[in-house]
């Protein structure tokens, strides 16, 4: 196994896992499972523990919270529906999400929530689809009304209070004005978990029980879900969200009567799932067969490069691009990747170690997820380590550095 054309060199598979050895001997990162896929070779890592003061070992099948790397999953859901013309995409929403029709607009992002207009238009499936419907979590505008407003909602998975069920988070989110009029801007998080709702309508099923049927049964992504079942509680390591002065290891989610121990009232495309390496594994490697599974086919190939392909103008993407510039501290270099597709980021320049047309996105609970076209490569790596501190993402940049390095053709 020197090298083949098709897949990693072996020299580059051992250096990967020494830079991945390195960050978990360092204290730093409890345990990690990688995987790595290329020209139908698959080669795993699972190193360190459940804990981070020891425990079980990880596992090739650790169940991990995908956090937002949910997100470029959950929206193949609205990928189905588009397949069968039973959403389009410039439709209005109103029909299915009222609670979003004759929208007020703030005259400035900063603006207090009654200095509003109308908007200019109503809401379509497009901007839903892309996130771009005037409302969302920016990182550039925290303590803002707006911002405030949202949080003081509960419309986000990360407070300590749960999101509501569906019909109450969409009313609460029905009494808040958009930042943007529609179509503008694009915006982080809300759109996603918008989207499950829209199917959850349009269907008549759960967001869950359609994503069960038309993408994670066929893909065979039998550990992926909205919880984890009580007799699989202890493949599910704790999540840690360490002191960012003292880098103390605090639990931020613990297995047991935790958050993913029962099925959540809302069933968030954004930040909810949780799955394993080979579940995403599967999901990534339909992607780039353009839409098929074992012949089977899950979406069009159309379907797909619309959603793997930058849907944003520079002016819809100027928030994302001042978050990854000029805010690095807050997303220690995550984020230059350019584009944006649906449901996950697209690379439209050469910013990094790896090529224009990747995409995928990264989990704040320290997971990444992503697919090239190029190199017909997946990586997936997954943690326990949200972004309180910067070892997760220092842990991503090196693994995908390395990985770069281990294509031998």
């Amino acid at each position: 196994m020197g090298h083949n054309n098709d897949g990693f060199s072996a020299v580059g598979l051992s250096r990967l896992r020494e830079v991945l050895a390195r960050h978990v001997e360092s204290g730093k990162i409890p345990g990690v499972v990688a995987l790595v896929s290329r020209g139908g070779h698959t080669h795993v890592e699972a190193l360190g523990t459940m804990q981070h003061d020891g425990g079980a070992p990880m596992r090739r099948d650790t169940i991990f919270r995908m956090a937002s790397t949910s997100k470029p999953v959950s929206i193949a859901a609205a990928m189905v529906l588009l397949d069968e013309c039973r959403l389009r995409l410039d439709d209005v929403v109103d029909p299915w999400l009222p609670e979003l029709a004759d929208r007020r607009v703030l005259t400035r992002p900063d603006a207090e929530l009654d200095d509003t207009v109308p908007a200019r238009r109503p809401i379509t499936v497009r901007d839903v689809l892309t996130c771009t419907f005037g409302l969302g979590l920016d990182f550039t505008s925290l303590g803002k009304p707006i911002m405030n407003a949202v949080f003081e909602q509960g419309l986000t998975p990360n407070l300590p209070v749960e999101v509501p069920e569906p019909d109450e988070w969409m009313r609460r989110l029905g009494t808040l004005p958009l930042q943007y009029q529609p179509g503008e801007q694009w915006q982080y998080q809300i759109g996603s978990d918008l989207v499950g709702v829209l199917v959850s309508r349009v269907t008549g099923q759960s967001f869950e029980e359609f994503l069960r049927e038309r993408i994670f049964e066929p893909l065979g992504m039998k550990d992926t879900g909205f919880h984890v079942p009580a007799d699989q509680l202890d493949r599910l390591p704790t999540l840690y969200a360490p002191d960012p002065a003292t880098g103390e290891f605090l639990a931020w989610d613990e297995p047991k009567n935790g958050r993913w121990s029962a099925p959540p009232a809302f069933q968030g495309g954004g930040g909810g799932l949780v799955s394993t390496a080979d579940d995403y594994h599967a999901y990534f490697q339909m992607l780039l067969n353009g839409g098929t599974h074992q012949g089977k086919r899950i979406l069009s190939r159309p379907a797909v490069e619309l959603m793997t392909t930058n849907r944003l103008t520079p002016e819809q993407n100027a928030a994302r691009t001042a978050l990854a510039v000029n805010n690095v501290h807050i997303s220690f270099g995550q984020g230059q990747q350019g584009g944006w597709g649906m449901g996950m980021a697209v690379r439209t320049y050469r910013g990094d170690y790896a090529p224009i047309g990747q995409f995928g996105w990264d989990g704040g609970s320290g997971t990444s997820a992503y697919a090239d076209p190029a190199n017909q490569l997946t990586g997936i790596l997954l943690c326990q380590l949200g972004y309180s501190v910067p070892s997760p993402a220092h842990l991503m940049n090196d693994f995908w550095t390395t990985l770069y390095q281990a294509i031998d053709a």
